[in-house]
């Protein structure tokens, strides 16, 4: 008899619950518009990867080769985990824990996505401040990373990293004759013109004292800008500097944006996405039709889609081509499950699967043009080959790209331009791992 009164008690309270959490979601606000959703993923899955990774991944696997296993694990790992994680977001409007209530086995996976999501979320909002940064300098007459007579630049800061001391030229069967040699050399991106009367051995001297002037390892104004004065890189772990309060208010602006862009829920979040999303895709194309036009672009597209095919019989091509996808498209981060968990239970979510990781994989694609056709003009500029300017992560977005972009005409507006692009991009995929985790600190209050 206890144990038939325990069971009915037990079956009560579970219908409670579930009668509670069914008028938590009637109440619960949804998407407003039809393209909220699919906006919002579109611009959680184009995020700084697809901007600073992938055309460096595609150089170094192949170039053209790499689309190969890159388009065979969106088809085979992309488009259906999409969908899957779609669909069950969808039909049960519940978080990435929440959700794993059908398998209670596999509560851990829930758990462990919005972990990840929350180590993401600290360092990402970092690089969001950065960017702020960069955007904040880019709005002056001359660009600070453009010059080397600013206050954090050594003597051995070069303006362009193609720089060499020019040798004196000897004339013909003249080794120890009276003769006039023009030497020229660089300190401190500073040009110096010193004429010897004399012979070779003197003008020999005076190119050796230019190169002792420069005998510490060369750096680009660039580079100097971001390691000397943005992050003020110490010696070591055993010093660890001061705080850069530029860069603090900078991750505190960071934070007061994604809150705006939070605060009111899927509402607010939705319009957001409406310029966030497309905007950087306008940006691209502005730079990609400038970057064209620029002497060595060419070379630069070619370098990045010449296939070699040999490339194909590597594991670690195709390790990195399913890296790819599962970073870029972003599955198993828990932010589709969501965000989808938002739609209408009636929405085409078959349609959304097919389009999304579609259009990420083309960003990806087409933002490399954009990154090589800007590469193909640095290596033009400096007199080298293409694969030695190529870089990734951060040191082509705050050292590479900025030397290339202030070396264009009107620097400064193509500076905003591409800095106010990485805001946006930055931005929008940290929003969106930010509200995984408010959807799940609210979820474990309710309920």
């Amino acid at each position: 008899m206890e144990k038939g009164e325990t069971d009915s008690s037990r079956s009560r309270s579970s219908d409670d619950s579930i009668q509670m959490e069914k008028n938590q979601l009637k109440e619960r606000d949804g998407w407003k518009g039809r393209l909220d959703f699919i906006m919002t993923c579109v611009g959680y899955a184009v995020g700084l990867g697809n901007i600073w990774r992938f055309p460096y991944l595609c150089y170094k696997s192949g170039g053209g080769a790499f689309f190969i296993p890159y388009v065979f694990f969106l088809v085979m790992c992309g488009v259906p985990l999409f969908f899957m994680e779609a669909s069950y977001g969808q039909f049960s409007s519940l978080s990435p824990i929440s959700i794993w209530r059908i398998c209670p086995l596999f509560k851990g996976v829930g758990v462990g996505m919005v972990m990840v999501s929350a180590i993401v979320c600290v360092y990402y909002n970092v690089i969001v401040a950065w960017t702020l940064y960069f955007l904040y300098m880019s709005f002056r007459a001359v660009l600070p990373w453009s010059t080397c007579d600013n206050e954090w630049n050594t003597v051995n800061c070069v303006v362009d990293t193609g720089d060499r001391l020019p040798q004196p030229s000897p004339p013909t069967n003249a080794t120890n004759s009276s003769t006039l040699f023009n030497s020229t050399y660089l300190v401190n991106g500073t040009l110096f013109n010193q004429t010897v009367f004399g012979n070779m051995s003197a003008a020999l001297s005076a190119a050796g004292n230019a190169t002792a002037v420069l005998s510490g390892k060369k750096m680009s104004a660039s580079e100097e800008f971001w390691t000397r004065h943005v992050l003020e890189i110490t010696d070591g772990i055993n010093n660890p500097g001061t705080i850069r309060w530029q860069l603090l208010i900078g991750l505190m602006l960071a934070w007061v944006f994604v809150f705006l862009c939070l605060f009111k829920g899927v509402n607010v979040l939705g319009k957001v996405m409406h310029f966030a999303a497309p905007f950087p895709y306008l940006v691209l194309l502005v730079l990609l039709i400038r970057g064209v036009t620029l002497p060595g672009a060419v070379n630069g597209i070619k370098f990045y889609i010449f296939p070699k095919w040999e490339k194909l019989a590597d594991y670690q091509v195709w390790g990195d081509a399913a890296l790819q996808i599962f970073y870029s498209v972003g599955m198993a981060w828990g932010g589709i499950i969501t965000m989808a968990s938002y739609n209408r239970f009636s929405n085409n979510v078959y349609r959304d699967a097919m389009l999304v990781p579609i259009i990420n994989c083309a960003t990806s694609i087409f933002a490399g043009f954009v990154i090589f056709a800007i590469l193909g003009f640095m290596a033009h500029s400096a007199d080298t080959t293409v694969e030695k300017v190529v870089s990734q992560g951060p040191g082509l977005t705050f050292v590479a790209y900025p030397e290339a972009v202030a070396k264009l005409p009107i620097s400064p507006m193509w500076a905003v331009l591409f800095f106010l692009m990485l805001f946006t991009i930055g931005l929008d995929s940290q929003v969106v791992k930010q509200f995984i985790l408010l959807k799940y600190f609210v979820t474990v209050t309710v309920f």
